[in-house]
């Protein structure tokens, strides 16, 4: 038996060639826009012109209050870490607005911030609500991953380059980004080690770098890929690609547990008070003593004078307690029930969380001692089955109980056992769940009467339709009506009888028109 080999058969022709690149490209870039085939920039476009546009575009004009009730919908508790970083993102904000116009402040010392705080308490989830309310790109990365340069790991500067990938290549918005890294705290030198420490020592040398002021080149010179990017993009566009990206006006924040780094900070306290002046003092909790950390506590926890030096804004996020958590389930824009309402939504079941089953999954997340993560551990062991089983079977609603977080198999067979019991129940306390979320959306209360309650059950029910759906949609322009009679006359209290449920807009002007009367 022969083997095959190829034939060669000259030098591809351009189409081949052509063809071959844009494959290489596609694989290697998803989504790439350079590349043989994609249309070429305007003729006579002037050089950056497209990142002036942007920059010109980006405006910020919020109030560190504005900051903070935005950061209220989304993240429960931590009243004055929202209120440091609301302050420390409007300043660097506003300077970032007026170096773009051309105002810069020569004096202006960047507030790069560190979080403080155990896992699960949102500190990530903190930084990402607030890059999206600003509109900038924010890239994320743990400090485990880096190493120092030469050594195998992460490159420091490839977050960079992940923001102006994030920034949809646009150089100018990258530059005023947002880069959070994780568990900083790993990357702290032991006192007693001695030798070359690539992953602790050489990484906080390299960030200095970044955190400061630099130029970063916008393709790695170890990225092949990327270069065959670069020449791609001279041949479509008929200039290079931007080559660098200035970290100058980049917010870094920083974050992690630091356990340990509250012995530091006792031992320094208790030192201090030795002596005739010293009281019996009750012991703080390690939150409280946090607050107190200094600069040389980071010194001697392993971090560089330089590096801890460029991280000025200093904040401390606490532990979750129950009762933390339980709101974060109720109360937040981003707690996961929604998720799980989605996720039995997209098989036509409706779900209902009462508070006690609530209050139960945050009991429970509160064993795990994950803070809000382990709200996802408890919920994915809850509904695991009933993921699984409800979809086949005629159930399209159920309420999430106390007694269904502590035995989901027994009450799963209890649901299946009698589903048109259940349907009605779960059906009429939906109505009530849509007048509490219409009150926490808005500040203005609906009571709907048995009869108004009744009836809609019975036409969700005859209309194959979520109550959530049929009650969204009959008012849906009520919560305009009712601010407008809350300004003309002030209750804030409005009873929805049967009439309203028949004819919502007809009920509402007449009231509308009766404020302006009053």
């Amino acid at each position: 038996m022969t083997d095959s080999k190829p034939v060669f058969s000259g030098p591809p022709t351009p189409e081949e060639f052509q063809r071959r690149m844009a494959e290489f490209m596609q694989q290697h870039f998803a989504g790439a826009r350079a590349f043989p085939g994609a249309a070429p920039a305007a003729a006579g476009a002037p050089e950056g012109g497209e990142d002036k546009t942007r920059a010109a575009a980006f405006e910020f004009g919020y109030k560190p209050r504005e900051v903070k009730a935005y950061l209220d919908r989304f993240v429960i508790r931590q009243d004055e870490a929202k209120k440091v970083l609301s302050v420390a993102l409007c300043d660097h904000y506003h300077h970032v607005r007026l170096a773009l116009a051309g105002k810069e402040s020569p004096n202006y010392a960047k507030q790069n911030i560190i979080l403080i705080g155990p896992t699960g308490v949102g500190k990530t989830f903190l930084i990402r609500c607030a890059a999206d309310l600003i509109g900038v790109p924010f890239a994320k990365a743990d400090a485990t991953k880096f190493s120092e340069t030469g050594y195998v790991g992460g490159d420091v500067e490839d977050m960079v380059r992940d923001l102006l990938r994030l920034a949809g290549g646009d150089v100018t918005r990258a530059q005023y980004g947002i880069i959070y890294i994780d568990e900083i705290d790993k990357i702290a030198a032991a006192s007693h080690a001695s030798g070359r420490d690539v992953s602790g020592r050489g990484v906080q040398t390299n960030l200095l770098k970044l955190m400061e002021e630099t130029e970063v080149p916008a393709r790695s010179p170890s990225d092949i890929a990327g270069q065959i990017q670069a020449m791609m993009d001279f041949t479509q566009r008929g200039r290079p690609a931007p080559a660098t990206i200035n970290t100058k006006h980049i917010l870094f924040i920083v974050s992690g547990a630091f356990g340990g780094l509250e012995q530091i900070i006792q031992r320094r306290l208790r030192e201090a008070t030795i002596g005739f002046a010293a009281r019996e003092r009750a012991e703080p909790s390690p939150e409280a003593v946090l607050e107190h950390s200094q600069t040389r506590d980071f010194i001697e926890f392993g971090f560089e004078p330089e590096f801890i030096g460029r991280l000025p804004v200093r904040v401390v996020c606490h532990a979750l307690q129950v009762d933390d958590l339980f709101q974060i389930l109720k109360s937040s824009e981003g707690s996961i029930i929604r998720q799980y309402e989605q996720d039995f939504a997209a098989y036509g079941i409706e779900v209902l969380f009462d508070d006690p089953g609530l209050r139960r999954i945050a009991e429970r997340a509160a064993e795990e001692q994950t803070g809000a993560r382990g709200l996802m551990t408890v919920c994915e062991r809850v509904f695991r089955n009933i993921k699984f089983e409800l979809p086949s079977t005629p159930v399209k609603r159920f309420v999430v109980t106390r007694e269904l977080v502590d035995d989901p198999a027994g009450e799963l067979r209890k649901i299946l056992s009698d589903p048109a019991r259940e349907e009605r129940m779960v059906m009429r306390q939906l109505v009530d769940e849509f007048a509490r979320r219409f009150h926490a959306a808005h500040g203005i209360r609906l009571r709907f009467t048995e009869a108004a309650a009744d009836r809609l059950v019975r036409e969700a029910a005859e209309q194959g339709q979520p109550v959530r759906d049929l009650c969204a949609q009959r008012f849906k322009d009520y919560q305009f009506g009712l601010k407008l009679i809350v300004q003309n006359s002030g209750p804030r209290d409005f009873v929805i009888d049967a009439d309203a449920v028949a004819a919502p807009d007809k009920v509402l002007s007449d009231w509308v028109v009766a404020s302006y009367r009053k």
